[in-house]
């Protein structure tokens, strides 16, 4: 994947749990799993904003590009 995600890094250095910023954005740890995993394919902006607010983060902090064209497979 071109977009490599940091989330999991973030959250040790807020001293918080995967679990804990579920119940503050509002979604199902399922989903924050996938997210933080790297297999998402896309993430709503609603989302993204709330994670960015409960860890005092910017988006850049969380989601970064590899430099690479990710090819779609299908």
């Amino acid at each position: 994947m071109a977009i490599r995600v940091y989330l999991d890094e973030l959250l040790r250095e807020r001293g918080m749990t995967a679990k804990e910023l579920c119940a503050m954005v509002g979604i199902t740890e399922a989903n924050l799993s996938i997210l933080l995993s790297g297999k998402a394919r896309g993430v709503r902006f609603g989302t993204i904003n709330r994670i960015c607010y409960f860890l005092g983060c910017d988006v850049g902090d969380i989601l970064k590009f590899d430099g690479k064209l990710e090819e779609d497979e299908g």
